[in-house]
């Protein structure tokens, strides 16, 4: 295809991808793109997490295995990751830690037995979900008795306020979104606690001076301050109360 038609396709492509094209299309960059959001959510999960000794993990919707990779360095016994979109796994299996521990599956749909799973991590997917009831009972129902669940994702006010998942897609077209849904947080609470999943912890944490180099770096240094006055990241910590 020559440039300017490639040039015309991309242009005549919806500027808000579907989340298989999105995930597609920013598969091969996502390692390297410097994003504030993951690194604030980092900042903030990190010290909620429990020893991970002997313990058996899922990073659910694991994209790279950006947590998956994190948990089993931090000591964990088994750990998987679940992802539907078959170019971010490929990114993950390129990781030697991660290969063999990786299925392409549907959050609706998980393919673990009941009660298998000590720790779930679901970073920046229920945005993702429209079914968000079938979702939390398909967690719960995979996760043992007292386990625990870390939900993080876009703060609602942020999406209220016009943020997005999105990417440059590195061939001069620009932004690209991918579609996603702003639930609110007692929907996010109410949901889960339905399946027995209790909450503990709700932080709603703003961006800081940790991630204002993110945003020099990238050439968004105006946005900074703007950015920084509202919740930009919501993480739930939730844990499995059912003890039958």
């Amino acid at each position: 295809m020559s440039s300017l038609a490639e040039a015309e396709r991309l242009r005549q492509e919806p500027r808000v991808l579907s989340v298989d094209k999105g995930y597609e299309l920013w598969a091969p960059t996502y390692d390297h793109d410097l994003n504030p959001l993951l690194a604030l959510e980092e900042r903030v999960l990190t010290p909620l997490l429990p020893s991970l000794q002997g313990k058996v993990v899922l990073d659910l919707g694991c994209g790279t295995g950006r947590w998956l990779k994190r948990l089993l360095e931090s000591g964990a016994r088994e750990g998987v990751g679940l992802d539907a979109s078959p170019a971010m796994l490929a990114q993950a299996g390129s990781k030697a830690l991660l290969r063999g521990r990786l299925v392409r599956g549907d959050g609706l749909d998980i393919p673990f037995r009941s009660q298998a799973v000590d720790l779930v991590i679901c970073s920046f997917v229920i945005g993702h979900m429209a079914k968000l009831a079938e979702f939390a009972r398909e967690v719960a129902h995979v996760m043992k008795p007292d386990g625990d669940l870390y939900v993080s994702d876009l703060h609602p006010q942020a999406y209220a306020r016009g943020w997005r998942t999105g990417f440059r897609d590195g061939k001069g077209n620009g932004s690209r979104e991918i579609a996603a849904l702003g639930h609110s947080l007692d929907r996010v609470v109410e949901v889960f606690q339905t399946e027995r999943l209790e909450i503990l912890h709700c932080l709603q944490p703003h961006l800081g001076e940790a991630e204002e180099p993110i945003f020099q770096q990238t050439g968004k240094e105006p946005l900074f301050q703007a950015a920084c006055e509202l919740p930009a990241v919501l993480i739930c910590h939730f844990k499995h109360c059912d003890s039958t």
